[in-house]
C-alpha cells in the first residue's frame, strides 16, 4: 500500500509585492516564468517515487493565476506524470481576484484541481489599496461568479483582521460581503506585521497606526461569532469551514504528516526532516540544493502541541504516544498545569486543546511548554 503524503507547488511570481508580504515571491520576473517551469519539472522528476500516493496538493504563491495558461497546464501535467494522486485527493490552488480567466480556470479543471482559495482580504477600496492588493471587490465577486460557472464548488476566501484604520464595522461589512458569495470556507487571519516590509516602516514613521488589542480582539469575535450564525464550523485558529470542508492539506500539516514541496523557498517533511528549498529565485534556477534540517526527538513533541493546539479539537494524547513513544505527561511532566489552572488549556476525553480564551493567548500556553 503507498505511503499518502501531502505535496506544496510554490508559484513566486506577483504583479506587485503587497505591502505586509514577506513572502519568497518576485514582481517584474515574467521572463523567469518558463525557466521556473523547467526547473519545477526537472524537480518533480528528481522526487517522483512510487511508494507515495498524493492525498493533497496546494499550489501557492506568489500569485499561482499569473501563470500563463500553457505554463500552468505544463505544471499540472508534469505532477501527474511524476505522482500517484489518490481518488479523493484534494487540491487547491491560490488565485488573485482579477486575475483568473475562463481559459485558467478551464486549465486548472482538467489538470484535477478541485478548491479554489481567492485572497479577498477586505471589502473595502481604502483598505485593498492600503494593503497594496491589484484588485477591488467588484473582482473578488466577478472572480467567484467565473470561478462557479467553470464548475468549481469548494470556494475559499481569506480575509485579513486588524489592518490599519480598519474598524469592527468594516469586518462586519467584509463578512456579509463574503457571505453572499457563497463560500465554503474562510480563512480570517489577524495581521503580522512582518520586519523589512513597507507596512512595517509606514507604521515605525507614524503614518499608519494599528487598532488596539481590544478592538482586534472584537473583528475576531465578530467572525466567530458570524460564521458560526451562518453554519460554519471553526476547526483551527483562524479558520472556518461548512461541514465537510475543512482544508485537508492544512489539517494534515498540522498534525504533522508527511509533505514534500517543489519550488523555491517549498518546504518539506519526510522520515523527520525538514528541508527547503533557497528562497532566492535565481538561486533555485540555478540548481543550488535544498536545506535539510533533522528535528530532534524534543522539537517533534513540541512541534505536534504547537500544531496541534491550533485546532479546536485540539490534539489526541493517543496519536501523539504513538508517534513519539512516550505519553505528553512523560514528555512535558507538569509544565501544563499553570495553564489549566488559568483556564487556558484542558484536557478530557483523551485529548488537549485550548479553551476559547486560551485560542486569544496561544504563545503564553506554548511558553509553558517550552
Amino acid at each position: 500500500m503507498k505511503k499518502q503524503v501531502g505535496l506544496y507547488v510554490h508559484i513566486p511570481f506577483c504583479a506587485r509585492k503587497c505591502a505586509y508580504c514577506d513572502f519568497a515571491s518576485f514582481a517584474g520576473r515574467e521572463a523567469d516564468m518558463a525557466p521556473y517551469v523547467d526547473r519545477l519539472l526537472r524537480e518533480m522528476a528528481q522526487k517522483s517515487d512510487d511508494g507515495l500516493e498524493i492525498a493533497t496538493l496546494y499550489v501557492g504563491g506568489g500569485t499561482p493565476s499569473l501563470l500563463p495558461d500553457q505554463l500552468m497546464a505544463r505544471v499540472l501535467n508534469g505532477l501527474h506524470r511524476s505522482f500517484s494522486f489518490s481518488e479523493n485527493a484534494e487540491c487547491s490552488c491560490e488565485c488573485n481576484p482579477g486575475t483568473v480567466t475562463k481559459e485558467f480556470l478551464a486549465v486548472l479543471k482538467a489538470g484535477g484541481i478541485n478548491r479554489l482559495s481567492f485572497g479577498a482580504q477586505a471589502s473595502q477600496e481604502r483598505l485593498l489599496r492600503l494593503l497594496g492588493r491589484i484588485h477591488t471587490w467588484a473582482q473578488v465577486e466577478a472572480s467567484v461568479e467565473l470561478a462557479r460557472e467553470a464548475g468549481f464548488s469548494n470556494i475559499n476566501l481569506d480575509l485579513m483582521l486588524g489592518l490599519p484604520t480598519q474598524t469592527l464595522a468594516d469586518v462586519r461589512q467584509t463578512l456579509r460581503s463574503a457571505l453572499a458569495l457563497s463560500p465554503t470556507h474562510l480563512s480570517c487571519y489577524g495581521l503580522i506585521v512582518e520586519e523589512d516590509t513597507p507596512m512595517k516602516a509606514r507604521i515605525d514613521q507614524g503614518l499608519w497606526e494599528l487598532p488596539e488589542e481590544e478592538a482586534e480582539r472584537a473583528m475576531y469575535e465578530a467572525c466567530r461569532e458570524t460564521l458560526s450564525a451562518h453554519g460554519f464550523s471553526q476547526y483551527e485558529i483562524s479558520n472556518f469551514a461548512l461541514p465537510g470542508f475543512a482544508c485537508r492539506h492544512n489539517v494534515d500539516c498540522w498534525k504533522r504528516k508527511e509533505y514534500f514541496g517543489l519550488g523555491s523557498a517549498a518546504c518539506g517533511f519526510l522520515s523527520g526532516v525538514r528541508y527547503q528549498n533557497p528562497p532566492s529565485l535565481t538561486d533555485y534556477l540555478a540548481g543550488v540544493p535544498a536545506e535539510e534540517t533533522a528535528i530532534s526527538p524534543a522539537d517533534a513533541r513540541f512541534e505536534s502541541v504547537m500544531l496541534g493546539l491550533r485546532m479546536t479539537e485540539g490534539l489526541s494524547e493517543e496519536e501523539f504516544f504513538r508517534m513519539h513513544g512516550v505519553t505528553i505527561d512523560q514528555a512535558f511532566g507538569t509544565k501544563m498545569e499553570a495553564s489549566i489552572r488559568a483556564g487556558l488549556l484542558i484536557r478530557e476525553n483523551g485529548r488537549m486543546r485550548l479553551t476559547r480564551r486560551g485560542m486569544d493567548v496561544q504563545n503564553r500556553v506554548l511558553v509553558d511548554f517550552l
